[in-house]
Parts: C-alpha cells; sequence; structure tokens
C-alpha cells in the first residue's frame, strides 16, 4: 500500500525502513539533556545579558495552568486532578510573584508577540480569573497589537460565553482537545464528550471571531479502529477545523501513572496503527488540507501554510509558529524557556514552586547553556524540521566553519536519506523533497549529537 502526498508516493516499505524512535525537536538539544547546574542564576544571567544584544528579540510567552477536574487516562502532561477551584486562586498569586520577577531583569521594552496558554485546562480558571490572569500578564509585558494569543480548550469546560469573553480578552487562537469521537474509545480513556459538544464549541469560537482553530486527535489509542477513526474523521472535515494535530500515542505506564487504567490488550497493534496513520494522512490530504510536517496540517488559507510557502516556518515548544524567532519565557509549573542561548524548566512540583517563590527565588530546576556547536546544530536540526533547505554558504558565512569538511561524518550518513529521494545534497545545500517531509525527524537525527549519550527519555516512533 502506498500513501500520496502531491503528486508524491509513499510506499509502506519506505515508512517501516526509517520508522524508528527519535525526539520530537520542539528544542535542541533535547529536554531530556537539560541538567540541575543551570539554576536560577544562570536563568537571571540571560534575562539580563540577552537584552544587552544590539537586536531585541521579541517574546512568546507560555503559561502552565496545571489543574483539570478530571483525568484523561491518556495523558502525559503535568497536571493536578481536583475538583477545588479555590487551588487556581492560589496559584494565579504565585503566578503574579513569578511575573514581577521575571519582567524585573528584562528590558522594558521587550515586546510580546506570542501567548499561550496550556495545561492541564486553562479554561479549569473561572471567567473572573482568566480576567485576572490576562490584567496581571498585560500590567508586566508589554503586548504587540496583533500579538498571536493562543489557548488550549477542553471542550467539556467551555460554553458560547466564556469563548465570548476569552475573544474579548483578545485572544484570536484556540485548540480543542478533540482525541476522539469514538463512544467506546472515550469511555476506555475517561473524557467523554459527544461530537455536538465539540460542535458547538468550533461554531461558538468562529462566532466569537477567533481567527484559527486547531484540532488534537490522538491515533493509537485503546478500542480504536482502522474503521472506527475514519469515523471520527469524516466529523471532523465536516467541522473543518484550521489547524490538525494528528499525534501518535506513546504508551509509557511507568512513566505516567494514568496510563495504567488502559487496557494494554485494548490498544490497536503496530500494524493498525501505521494503517489508521496512512488511512488519515489520505483523507486529510483529500479534504484539502496541506502537510505542514509530522503530524501537522493546515488549510491552505491558514497562516501556518503561508509561512510553509514563504519558507519562514518556525518551530519550538509549541510546535510549529509563523512567528519570528523568539525568546521564549516560561511561567507556572514545569514550564520551559529559551532565552539566548539557553532552555531553563521550572520545578514540576506545586509546594516546592510556591516554596522557591516564597523564598524570593525564581522556581527553575534545570536548563541548559548552548554552546556554539549545539547553536549551529540547532539551526540546522530546525530547518529540517521545518523543510527548510540548509545553505553551505550561508551556515560557512555564519558560523566561520567548512561545512562539508565540519560534517563529513553527517554527510556520510545522509546518503541512505539521499538515495532513498527523501534529501538532495549538491555542492550547494541539503534540500529536503516533497516526499522526505515525513522524515524529517530521522534526517535531523543524523545532526544530534547527544543520541549516543545515554538518556533517560523515552522516545516516540518517527511516523
Amino acid at each position: 500500500m502506498t500513501t500520496t502526498l502531491p503528486n508524491i508516493e509513499i510506499s509502506e516499505a519506505l515508512i517501516r525502513r526509517f520508522d524508528s524512535l527519535g525526539p520530537r525537536y520542539t528544542s535542541y538539544p533535547t529536554a531530556d539533556r537539560f541538567d540541575t547546574h543551570f539554576d536560577e542564576h544562570s536563568y537571571i544571567k540571560y534575562l539580563e545579558n540577552h537584552e544587552a544584544s544590539s537586536t531585541i528579540a521579541p517574546l512568546s510567552i507560555y503559561v502552565h495552568l496545571p489543574f483539570c477536574a478530571s483525568i484523561c487516562y491518556y495523558c502525559g502532561c503535568n497536571k493536578i486532578i481536583t475538583k477545588d477551584h479555590g487551588r487556581s486562586a492560589k496559584y494565579l498569586r504565585y503566578l503574579e510573584k513569578e511575573m514581577a520577577m521575571v519582567a524585573s531583569h528584562l528590558h522594558a521594552e521587550r515586546n510580546v508577540v506570542q501567548l499561550h496558554l496550556g495545561g492541564g485546562t486553562p479554561t479549569f480558571l473561572s471567567e473572573a480569573e482568566l480576567h485576572e490572569l490576562m490584567g496581571m500578564l498585560h500590567k508586566y509585558f508589554n503586548f504587540m497589537p496583533d500579538a498571536e494569543l493562543g489557548i488550549e480548550i477542553d471542550p467539556r469546560t467551555v460554553n458560547p460565553t466564556m469563548l465570548s469573553m476569552l475573544a474579548s480578552l483578545g485572544f484570536n487562537r484556540t485548540s480543542l482537545g478533540v482525541q476522539d469521537f469514538d463512544p467506546a474509545v472515550q469511555k476506555a480513556v475517561n473524557r467523554i464528550q459527544p461530537v455536538e459538544m465539540v460542535e458547538e464549541a468550533i461554531d461558538a469560537s468562529r462566532t466569537a471571531g477567533f481567527l484559527s482553530v486547531n484540532f488534537d486527535l490522538i491515533y493509537g489509542l485503546p478500542k480504536q479502529t482502522l474503521q472506527s477513526f475514519s469515523k471520527t474523521l469524516d466529523d471532523v472535515i465536516r467541522l473543518s477545523p484550521d489547524r490538525i494535530a494528528l499525534y501518535n500515542y506513546a504508551h509509557l505506564p511507568g512513566r505516567f501513572k494514568p496510563q495504567r487504567r488502559i487496557e494494554e490488550s485494548e490498544l490497536p497493534s503496530a500494524e493498525e496503527r501505521l494503517q489508521i496513520f496512512l488511512m488519515s494522512l489520505r483523507r486529510l490530504l483529500d479534504a484539502g488540507y496541506v502537510y505542514i510536517g509530522l503530524d501537522h496540517f493546515a488549510k491552505p488559507e491558514d497562516d501556518l501554510t503561508k509561512a510553509q510557502e514563504a519558507k519562514s516556518l518556525h518551530r519550538n515548544f509549541q510546535g510549529y509558529t509563523t512567528r519570528a524567532e523568539c525568546d521564549l519565557i516560561g511561567l507556572g509549573l514545569s514550564s520551559i524557556g529559551k532565552v539566548g542561548h539557553s532552555y531553563s524548566q521550572s520545578t514540576g512540583i506545586l509546594d516546592e514552586y510556591y516554596e522557591q517563590l516564597d523564598a524570593g527565588q525564581l522556581p527553575i530546576k534545570k536548563g541548559f547553556e548552548l554552546n556554539m556547536d549545539d547553536v549551529l546544530r540547532r539551526r540546522i536540526i530546525m530547518n529540517f524540521m521545518c523543510s527548510e533547505p540548509i545553505n553551505f554558504k550561508a551556515i560557512n558565512n555564519t558560523y566561520k566553519i567548512d561545512f562539508l569538511s565540519y560534517f563529513a561524518e553527517e554527510l556520510a550518513k545522509l546518503q541512505q536519506y539521499q538515495e532513498a529521494g527523501l534529501i538532495n545534497i549538491d555542492s550547494n545545500a541539503i534540500t529536503v523533497t516533497p516526499k522526505g517531509r515525513m522524515f524529517v525527524r530521522a534526517v535531523g537525527m543524523v545532526f544530534d549529537k547527544y543520541l549516543q549519550q545515554a538518556t533517560s527519555a523515552q522516545y516516540s516512533k518517527l511516523i
């Protein structure tokens, strides 16, 4: 069996050949390489020193809101299951402490061009609390008028009034956790949300004026079949979201306790997963969606598609983005930031988060300082992830190297991908072919020098 990108056929044999395990490269080096030598003082150094650059990078802000009213068995996020809405009020007080401390180390002219609220369930917060949160953010950070403001939404926790309120606060993009519409699958993962509920949420989002609506889907969940997921796609295509993220479920019960409630015998086999993925790819392309990369799709008129066409697509911890390279400020429990040539991550333990802020300390648990080889490899890997060419002359001029000799070993390893028609290598550049866009993680791994070192991470399948 083969599947078809526009004018390109990709065989199952090719997928099986290159479908190993590997990072998703929302960063390089990846988060499993962060260490505790990077602390609050390291983070402050980058917050303060990077502003001295002649070019002040814009800011992207991520706020982690960890609370959920109920547990979804498949979830691997850092979350707190509670019915006590008083806990979010306390959390907001500490978020403001963190915002004030971070802002005190930033240049006053740093402008925010992107905000994303994730979780957990951001809409666990009441309407009053969401107003309070946005007021705090505007108090400490300068938002540009055209800033992209996104929020993750659990359709079970919103109504048209709340969605209209979110739009009034400036949110213009939303992502709905759909996963699967099949009732048996929803019951197996403890997330009951009829298609009518999601349809109401997407209609209300559009009425409220959201510019883009994303659906998150997951294949490989218990009780899923090729036929059942095809029916889910019937509804997805009818509802016509602007973007779709189609994730492969990673069953890691040893790492994520909620997954222990999933019956492994009910999971589709590896062969069934592959068939579900190939069917989904074909159906979404036939419905007019453009394949952006990895597991992301967008309508032709969406900004992601336009960025891909203009070769201005970027990738960060929120996935693919249209915004230029930003410094990312992470706020809240377990949040990740990227400032200059550094990554940082806050503690994932709530009591520890509170204790450190009470002590007047930023809650940084670990991070990473990139050397110039890391920065160089990050540029190359992220170019691959966005299917953009690796121009040898541009790399040589920027990093003062000779690409062909510096990466002689990597170029030799790339030959198998060139022979398979996934990339083209000539005297000037490495270019990802249309067929190769499905395999960019595998190609990027060739330049990842840390893959040879031990890690506790459990990587997902590349496809």
